[in-house]
């Protein structure tokens, strides 16, 4: 009798601890659940305000800035007969190949050119190209390049969603041949047309503190640093620092 009455004893505490552990296992799964589609729910509510910001921001300025579009193309041509427009396959997010635009600011064989001028690099870190006094570039060319009108073209591909307004700027594929796998983590995010460096110097930033810079951005990144630095590429732009 009491044998019987200590084996039901005994099944009882068993039942109750392993029910106790199923409910546990139960209660932090929920949490686990919960917490992951709390995030996914950040992750995708922030993705959705950046790109409606992109679309809206990108088409309001297509539309504004029309005439002075056509007053550079005009200019460009006269002074190099050809495409106003130049077009280069970059790299955006996770390798993803895209056309990007801008205006043509060097001459129409700067291309075949620039083999030859790969030994007067002067951009530290070997993987950018970069000279102050590049001899392919034409005098309208120089001018835009020094206030970034011939990024503007751009605007489209942030219109698309190729870019965002504001991003790591899109490397062309040969130069992310080059990287090393920590200089790989800056296509973890779509590219933009204005980013952390570019409004702290541009081209006068090494590319490993280039690379930091927008690891540090992608890590923190939000809507409001957008914004900042969107308004810190206007007086960056006007004083024209670091841009060749």
């Amino acid at each position: 009798m009491l044998k019987q009455i200590h084996q039901d004893k005994l099944r009882e505490i068993l039942l109750n601890r392993y029910d106790h552990i199923g409910v546990t296992s139960l209660i932090y799964k929920l949490r686990f659940y919960t917490k992951r589609l709390t995030w996914n729910l950040v992750i995708r509510s922030a993705y959705l305000l950046k790109r409606l910001l992109d679309i809206i921001a990108s088409g309001i300025i297509i539309l504004l800035l029309s005439p002075l579009f056509l007053t550079i193309a005009a200019l460009i041509y006269i002074e190099s007969p050809g495409a106003v427009l130049f077009k280069q396959t970059r790299v955006g997010r996770w390798g993803t190949l895209f056309t990007m635009w801008k205006f043509r600011s060097m001459y129409m064989d700067a291309e075949e050119r620039k083999k030859q001028l790969m030994k007067d690099n002067e951009m530290s870190g070997g993987v950018l190209f970069k000279m102050k006094h590049d001899p392919r570039i034409t005098k309208i060319g120089r001018f835009i390049r020094k206030v970034s009108i011939d990024e503007l073209p751009q605007l489209w591909n942030v219109f698309k969603g190729d870019m965002s307004l504001v991003g790591p700027r899109p490397p062309v594929p040969a130069e992310v041949d080059q990287y090393s796998l920590a200089d790989r983590r800056r296509l973890e995010v779509i590219p933009g047309i204005t980013c952390v460096w570019q409004v702290s110097g541009r081209s006068d930033i090494p590319f490993p503190q280039q690379v930091e810079l927008d690891v540090k951005y992608i890590e923190s990144q939000s809507l409001w640093t957008d914004i900042k630095i969107l308004f810190q590429t206007i007086p960056a732009v006007l004083m024209g620092k670091g841009a060749y």
